[in-house]
């Protein structure tokens, strides 16, 4: 069992890399993090003996004054450099530099000392380190303005905003899910390195990234289309785009319903994906679900009878309720990293279609069970 702590836990990588690290709650075991605990040496002190592994995640990126940036992170650093040597502690250290050490930045300076300083302790204590020079990292949940173009994008489109291109630099790009499972990979190679440099698994010019977000608005949102995407890339490219959808307000949406003397029939799905089409009956009272993915891209369509659909984003409270009716047919889509559920809230059997975009591997299923 490792013990495994996270700086910077709440920040966009730590909240992921946290999540990752609770579906494997019988290889790892979490030790929890606040970021004031840097300023309570005891506090520091106690988070480091705890931890087999630290990831080295808290940093400035942003101050109206760059020298701040610098001071500030090589600051955290050798706190955290500190509290190691007065516990004795020799856990893994992971820490997470930038590309943005190869520019003339205080930033990257900043990022390069710490690697430096880390590497230096680990060679004076024998201990692993490893020194991750990581791409420009997007995803679910990252915050717009901050944390990357992708995610100030996603934001502007899903809420009628005017992107404006500054630079159309091309950018080397990593999804949060591959950084996480390459993270994982180097803990439990036990990988020592100064200089671990991430490989980026994309290359797209900023104009390029738009062009992607402004086509899945067009087709998606304001046509309920799922888009072709023809490679790893583009289902993560659209599964971060969902994330930044106004969920509550924009679902259920509503099917189009043709009745005549024969009865009536409804489009349920329109989707350039393929995947996989199922179809179930719950009974009065009875919940379905209570799970949730990190990949894939799922509806639930109401045709007949009441239903409640709930979600709640894994590691936080917030629960989002969608009450449908098959007298109006309509769905909702499962954005990745939401447990969700249905209940048949009517006295009739409840009838629902589900389309997901890939077919069910019992190998791989991307199934976590956690209750709404």
């Amino acid at each position: 069992m490792l013990h495994i702590g996270i700086t910077g836990q709440a920040g966009f990588i730590g909240t992921h890399l946290f999540n990752f690290f609770g579906l494997r709650k019988e290889e790892v075991t979490r030790i929890p993090f606040e970021d004031n605990y840097f300023d309570h040496k005891d506090k520091l002190e106690e988070f480091v003996s705890k931890c087999d592994v630290i990831i080295h995640l808290a940093a400035l990126n942003r101050h109206n004054d760059p020298h701040t940036i610098y001071n500030t992170n090589v600051l955290l650093v050798n706190k955290l450099i500190r509290a190691l040597e007065t516990t004795g502690s020799k856990p893994h250290i992971l820490f997470s530099s930038s590309t943005q050490e190869e520019r003339d930045n205080m930033f990257g300076q900043s990022k390069r000392e710490g690697r430096r300083l880390l590497a230096e302790w680990a060679e004076r204590n024998n201990a692993s380190f490893t020194g991750m020079v990581i791409p420009n990292v997007f995803g679910p949940f990252g915050n717009p303005y901050y944390n990357s173009v992708v995610a100030t994008f996603c934001h502007q489109v899903c809420h009628n905003e005017q992107p404006h291109i500054e630079i159309d630099a091309k950018l080397k790009l990593i999804y949060i899910g591959e950084l996480v499972q390459i993270i994982w990979k180097a803990i439990v190679d036990r990988e020592s390195m100064i200089e671990y440099r991430i490989p980026h698994t994309a290359e797209k010019s900023v104009s390029e990234l738009l062009e992607y977000i402004n086509h899945y608005k067009s087709t998606y949102l304001e046509k309920g289309i799922f888009p072709e995407l023809s490679s790893p890339f583009e289902v993560n490219l659209f599964n971060t785009f969902r994330c930044y959808m106004d969920i509550p307000n924009y679902y259920p949406v509503k099917l189009v319903m043709n009745t005549d003397n024969r009865g009536s029939f409804v489009e349920t799905i329109k989707s350039q994906l393929g995947g996989q089409v199922s179809f179930s009956t719950t009974k009065p009272g009875i919940t379905r679900g209570n799970h949730f993915h990190t990949r894939k891209i799922e509806r639930f369509a109401v045709i007949k009878g009441k239903a409640r659909i709930q979600l709640r984003r894994i590691g936080t409270s917030k629960i989002i309720n969608f009450d449908l009716d098959g007298n109006q047919p309509s769905y909702v889509d499962m954005p990745v990293w939401y447990t969700h559920n249905i209940t048949n809230t009517g006295n009739e059997d409840l009838y629902t279609i589900f389309w997901i975009n890939e077919f069910f591997n019992p190998d791989d299923p991307d199934t976590y069970f956690e209750t709404v």
